[in-house]
């Protein structure tokens, strides 16, 4: 049974609208288990994933699907009415569409900025400046803090581990220490921004907390970035890329332009959001017509200079948006169930907010955190606000003291495998977990009522 529970606190989507249909606890039924189990086998190949070489949405989708039929089988077994299950499937639909959609235009502005050559830019402008190893490891790391906070915390680890790749590929100590920054780093801005993460932008869309409230956890993010910073810097080898300088990279016209409105459409989906409560994704629509209108009057001005927007859409990570689609509605087929509720008065009930929120963070490290979140938000604990910025601060950095913890890590395993590892980020996980406790501390210091 604590095997059962540990996949419990995983699992979870607010639905408020749909919790008065959920039908008593299922728990024990055959039917019910046997779901649980097809969740505990998905996860498993996801976290296996690079081992077994199978995109995580693959195990994740199929195991949704069938635990909805195992429910309707269920449902049909004991009379219940087919109408209760579908509005769980509706809200399940809306909170999902909700998130694709935030996460959609955000991606398609990253692409947009690499095909007008951003980043190489970026990458050339650092080999020309000869920087130092540990110049470079420093930069990167504020890099990814500062571009976390706007960007998803995957789309910023891919960004960054592809300029370390580029201006530090003939050291592969360099490489794995950065990498492993690039994890920490994404993770700690990510926590402190409405938008930086996906368990943040979850607990800000489910409004239980503000656009504003994000900001007093600036400070604690900052020391989860610093302390394992300072003692990984000593891994980083003295000396300046041997690389040959590199010339200057042309930016494609438009590129500021187009970065601009990136930073535009966050703050119309804040301004959406605070003065006209309207949802945050219609602010991000707002901005992707804005760079479809841009990239028009591009193509109308120089054909060289066009630029497909759908293009760029279609090279969005749909893996990964495909992978949350499961969650959710496996997720929601598990809450239907009851076993959320079982977790909830366990953790949040026996153990009180403070206790349940840290040890929240420690299994975002060993499940990846959004499942963490989902099951937070879902099991609607009784908390101020003090407690869900807690919980979104632990959520978010938790998941990099193991390198599976968290997308990020588990992009960086793939793109740097031969220098990053599971077993190099382990061995600086005491480092981490410092790291982590000093946030906490530091949050109780500054926030605590």
């Amino acid at each position: 049974m604590p095997y059962a529970l540990l996949g419990l606190i995983c699992l979870g989507l607010p639905t408020v609208a749909a919790a008065q249909t959920l039908p008593a606890d299922l728990t024990g039924h055959p039917v019910a288990l046997v779901c649980l189990g097809l969740f505990a086998a998905a996860y498993l190949a996801v976290m296996l994933e690079e081992v077994i070489d199978l995109h995580k949405s693959k195990p994740m989708l199929l195991a949704a699907a069938l635990i909805w039929i195992g429910i309707s089988l269920l449902d049909r077994q004991l009379g219940i009415p087919p109408e209760q299950s579908r509005r769980i499937l509706r809200s399940e639909l809306v909170e999902y569409a909700e998130l694709f959609l935030f996460l959609l235009v955000s991606t398609t502005f990253i692409n947009a900025l690499d095909e007008r050559r951003l980043f190489k830019a970026l990458c050339a402008w650092l080999i020309r400046h000869r920087l130092g190893y540990r110049q470079l490891f420093w930069v990167m790391g504020g890099v990814t803090f500062c571009l976390s906070t706007v960007v998803n915390n995957l789309t910023t680890a891919l960004i960054v581990g592809t300029v370390v790749l580029t201006v530090g590929r003939d050291n592969p100590r360099f490489v794995a220490a950065s990498c492993l920054l690039a994890v920490i780093a994404a993770n700690a801005g990510g926590a402190c921004s409405p938008f930086g993460d996906i368990t943040s932008l979850m607990v800000w869309q489910d409004h239980r907390l503000s656009a504003l409230q994000f900001f007093p956890l600036f400070l604690p993010a900052v020391v989860n970035f610093l302390v394992p910073a300072l003692g990984l810097q000593f891994a980083i080898p003295k000396g300046t890329s041997r690389l040959a300088e590199q010339e200057a990279i042309t930016l494609k016209p438009g590129a500021w332009t187009i970065l601009g409105l990136f930073f535009l459409t966050i703050a119309i989906a804040i301004l959406y959001e605070q003065l006209f409560d309207l949802p945050a994704y219609l602010g991000m629509m707002t901005g992707l017509a804005c760079l479809m209108f841009y990239a028009y009057l591009l193509e109308r001005r120089t054909r060289a200079s066009s630029m497909d927007i759908f293009h760029q859409i279609r090279e969005v990570e749909w893996d990964t948006l495909l992978f949350f689609f499961g969650v959710v509605f496996a997720v929601g087929g598990l809450r239907y169930l009851g076993y959320l509720t079982l977790a909830s008065h366990w953790f949040y009930q026996g153990m009180g907010p403070t206790v349940a929120n840290i040890l929240v963070g420690f299994l975002s490290a060993v499940v990846d955190n959004v499942p963490v979140m989902l099951a937070v938000l879902h099991m609607e604990p009784k908390m101020d606000v003090y407690q869900w910025q807690l919980v979104t601060l632990t959520a978010g950095v938790g998941g990099s003291m193991l390198a599976v913890g968290s997308a990020a890590g588990v992009a960086l395993l793939g793109q740097a495998r031969e220098f990053y590892t599971s077993l190099f980020h382990l061995r600086w996980a005491p480092l981490i977990v410092a790291g982590y406790l000093a946030s906490i501390a530091v949050h109780f210091g500054l926030n605590a009522p």
